[in-house]
């Protein structure tokens, strides 16, 4: 099979099938008729030999010989296009894309407001889809096409994968404004011993393990009292509102998170490193205009104070 005898479209029809799972959602985001499209699916079949997609209820599920392709097919992609593009004036008002980006709550709330924002004014044609990512596969995810940019704290890399420094933030600490300990307008000079004898809430995405507060502290040799380990932070700031535990959490979303509940604020009483943030993407987006545009804004954006 030379590639000169291959109709290139047709995986983007393999591409938009593996990310819908679905005939009639694939066809709905190529603006194709099913029948157009199945006839499509037909042609990978006999090019391939082999089924492509199985079929599971209302889900094409991809066979193991099509999960073993589709990260070159989508890396083959996001060439061509790049390719496409890079020769071309970019104009922000007349670009139609949907970006995927991988963005932990505490990013979805500080960074989506401001950026919905700057889309509808400069750029209306831009759509975007926030994910949640594993940071074990944040790489593999760029590889593939999945994800076009992720925010995430640091994390080591192949030099297939492109980062920069997006924020930088440090540790806070809630604690209701009547608690009982902490005197009738809470502490906003929290001191160790202070924030020892308290009990706490943890907010983490995982089971078990330590918080980076926790880390920090055991360091120290010091250890809190944890009663409650929760997955969100807006949940814990409630919690916070209505007992004496204590939260500790980034300054910039609790400013945000605590908006409705005015618990006090105090600074963490460790000295500890503070808290960045970097932006990802793929080397193969590196020239892609339209991606390079989103990053400068993204960028922009968390460099702002009090988003």
């Amino acid at each position: 099979m030379h590639i000169s005898r291959t109709d290139l479209n047709l995986f983007v029809v393999l591409d938009a099938i593996y990310s819908q799972g679905n005939i009639t959602r694939a066809s709905q985001v190529l603006n194709l008729s099913q029948p157009a499209l199945s006839h499509a699916l037909a042609r990978l079949r006999t090019m391939f030999d082999d089924p492509l997609f199985v079929r599971q209820g209302a889900t094409m599920a991809p066979t193991q010989f099509t999960r073993s392709i589709i990260v070159q097919v989508r890396q083959g992609l996001q060439c061509f296009e790049a390719s496409l593009h890079s020769g071309q004036r970019f104009d922000p008002r007349q670009t139609q894309r949907h970006f995927h980006l991988g963005l932990r709550d505490v990013f979805e709330a500080t960074i989506l407001p401001p950026l919905l924002r700057l889309l509808a004014q400069d750029a209306p044609g831009i759509r975007l889809s926030s994910v949640r990512v594993d940071r074990r596969d944040i790489e593999s995810e760029l590889t593939s096409g999945s994800l076009d940019l992720v925010l995430e704290v640091p994390s080591p890399m192949s030099a297939a994968i492109h980062q920069q420094r997006a924020s930088r933030d440090r540790l806070v600490v809630l604690s209701r404004q009547a608690h009982t300990s902490l005197g009738p307008a809470g502490n906003t000079s929290m001191s160790l011993q202070q924030y020892l004898g308290q009990q706490h809430v943890l907010v983490s995405s995982r089971r078990q393990g330590m918080g980076l507060e926790d880390i920090e502290l055991h360091r120290e040799g010091w250890r809190r009292d944890i009663v409650l380990r929760c997955q969100h932070y807006f949940a814990a700031c409630r919690v916070v509102s209505e007992t004496d535990l204590l939260l500790t959490m980034p300054e910039q979303y609790a400013t945000i998170a605590n908006a409705q509940f005015s618990n006090c604020i105090s600074a963490f009483p460790l000295e500890t490193q503070t808290i960045d943030a970097h932006l990802y993407w793929h080397a193969s987006a590196e020239r892609d205009p339209a991606n390079a545009w989103l990053r400068q804004q993204l960028l922009a954006l968390m460099h702002t104070p009090q988003l």
